[in-house]
């Protein structure tokens, strides 16, 4: 009975999760008559500059979020239960809106005759540059870094902040050595969740930045579409090997730190 239940579940991750990926691994080591070859993995250093700069700037975006992300956790955590509703909703309300109108929108506001100059009186040139681009990834990426950290300071047995108050502890030295190593498994899921679509994002980047300059996303968009499949394969092969070198290690490193606290 267990095992008719979970077919759906089974036929949903073959169709959609496994067999996608047995396509990309055949396009990735054939050539365009199917054979074959090791020639499009040793094409991928024409891309390793691109790699290194879409790591980079999604190392930024998630490091922001992160900044920006755990205090307000915090701080959502802590307010009464009407408060934390009222705030968890306006924190989702930008979700219900498509990343693509969001995107558009951040456009209009950024742009050089969009709202915030013609607001400041000003001629600043903000879309096509790098920062227009973090700036995008962390207005769209933000709530994935909020949601699992304020899950995780929510769920902290009360009794923890009475004990590290009886203790002598402040806010501060509660905040820094009892709530935060006991959040760090929500750190760690903020951090996952932000920095896996920033590495691989591309109408992020297609748009704020202005043609510009190219990250990784772009580069497989384009590859499929000019019809070069069997690059933009290998390319996607190899970002899902990273991206999952880089979970196994968040996820050990979490698991490591899960509970502890810093004396």
């Amino acid at each position: 009975m267990r095992s008719i239940s979970a077919a759906p579940h089974v036929f949903w991750a073959i169709l959609f999760i496994i067999l996608p990926l047995i396509i990309v691994v055949f396009y990735a080591f054939t050539d365009a008559d199917g054979a074959f070859s090791f020639e499009n993995i040793a094409s991928l250093s024409e891309y390793v500059s691109i790699f290194w700069l879409s790591l980079e700037l999604a190392i930024i975006a998630t490091a922001v979020c992160l900044v920006i992300g755990y205090p307000l956790a915090y701080i959502i955590a802590r307010s009464g239960q009407r408060a934390q509703r009222v705030l968890i909703m306006l924190l989702m309300l930008p979700m219900w809106t498509n990343l693509l109108i969001r995107t558009y929108s951040i456009m209009a506001i950024l742009d050089d005759g969009g709202f915030l100059n013609s607001l400041l009186n000003t001629s600043f040139h903000i879309v096509g540059t790098k920062g227009a681009v973090i700036f995008g990834m962390v207005y769209d990426f933000l709530p994935y870094m909020v949601l699992p950290i304020y899950t995780c300071i929510s769920k902290i047995d009360k009794n923890m902040w009475e004990a590290a108050a009886d203790l002598g502890c402040n806010s501060w030295t509660t905040l820094l050595k009892v709530i935060f190593p006991l959040s760090m498994s929500g750190i760690i899921s903020g951090v996952t969740m932000v920095l896996v679509p920033s590495i691989s994002t591309f109408y992020i980047s297609q748009k704020l930045g202005g043609g510009t300059f190219e990250l990784i996303g772009d580069t497989i968009e384009r590859q499929f579409v000019t019809g070069a499949l069997n690059t933009g394969a290998a390319i996607s092969l190899v970002m899902m090997i990273l991206i999952l070198l880089s979970l196994t290690v968040m996820n050990k490193f979490g698991d490591s730190n899960d509970g502890g606290i810093i004396v």
